[in-house]
C-alpha cells in the first residue's frame, strides 16, 4: 500500500459525504449551514475486531448534519458481503455492536455507501449539529473526542470529570467542551446511529 493512501481514502471520504450534502441532503432543516465536510484526527485504529483483519483508520467525521465518529478500512470493504464484513471486523449495515476504547465503551453502526467507499463503522456523538457557532468549533470539539479516546486507550487519560451539559448560548469553543465530551464518551451510554448515511434499523450485539 503506497504512503498516500490513507490520505487518497480520506478525499474519498469527504468527497462522498459533500455530494450527499448536494443531493440527498440539499434543503433538508437539520443542516447547519456554518459547517462543512471535514475529516478530523484519523489515524491507525488501535483496535482490532478480527483475526488478521486489515488495518483500519479511527477517527471523526464532522458534516453539517452530524458528527460522528468512524471506524474506516484502509481498502473498501463490500458492506452487502457478510463474508468480506465478518473477515474485515465490521458490524453489518445497520447493526450495533458495542467497541471498548479504553474507559470508553460505545455503540458503533454498520454503514456502507456506494462508488468506491463500501463499509465502515460510525459512532454518533451529535446530531443535529446547531449547537456549533463556525467551522472551528466543531473541528476543536472533534479533536477533543480523539485527544480523549487515544489517552484513555493508552491508559494515560486523567480521572474523568464530572457530566457537564453546555449551557444556554455557550460557545463550544470554550474550554468547558472538554468536560461535555468526555462525558459524552465515558462509559456506555448508548451513544449510536442518529443521523448518518444509511439505514436506522438496530441490532444490539455483546
Amino acid at each position: 500500500m503506497s504512503d498516500d493512501a490513507p490520505q487518497r481514502r480520506l478525499a474519498g471520504l469527504e468527497a462522498v459525504f459533500r455530494r450527499i450534502a448536494t443531493t440527498r441532503m440539499r434543503g433538508v432543516p437539520v443542516l447547519n449551514p456554518a459547517l462543512s465536510v471535514q475529516a478530523v484526527g484519523f489515524g491507525p485504529d488501535p483496535l482490532r475486531t478480527a483475526p488478521g483483519a486489515a488495518p483500519t483508520m479511527l477517527g471523526v467525521l464532522v458534516t453539517p448534519w452530524f458528527m460522528n465518529l468512524l471506524r474506516l478500512p484502509l481498502q473498501p470493504v463490500d458492506g452487502h458481503d457478510a463474508t468480506a464484513l465478518q473477515a474485515a471486523g465490521l458490524a453489518p449495515l445497520g447493526h450495533t455492536v458495542v467497541r471498548r476504547y479504553g474507559e470508553h465503551a460505545l455503540d458503533f453502526t454498520g454503514a456502507h455507501e456506494a462508488e468506491d467507499l463500501g463499509a465502515w463503522e460510525q459512532a454518533s456523538l451529535f446530531s443535529p449539529m446547531f449547537a456549533f457557532a463556525d467551522q472551528p468549533a466543531a473541528v476543536a470539539t472533534a479533536r477533543e473526542v480523539m485527544r480523549l479516546l487515544r489517552q484513555s486507550w493508552s491508559e494515560t487519560a486523567p480521572p474523568p470529570s464530572a457530566p457537564r451539559h453546555p449551557r444556554a448560548g455557550e460557545d463550544p469553543r470554550t474550554p468547558a467542551t472538554a468536560p461535555f465530551v468526555g462525558a459524552r464518551l465515558r462509559g456506555h451510554d448508548g451513544i449510536g446511529w442518529q443521523a448518518g448515511a444509511g439505514g436506522s434499523d438496530r441490532e444490539r450485539t455483546r
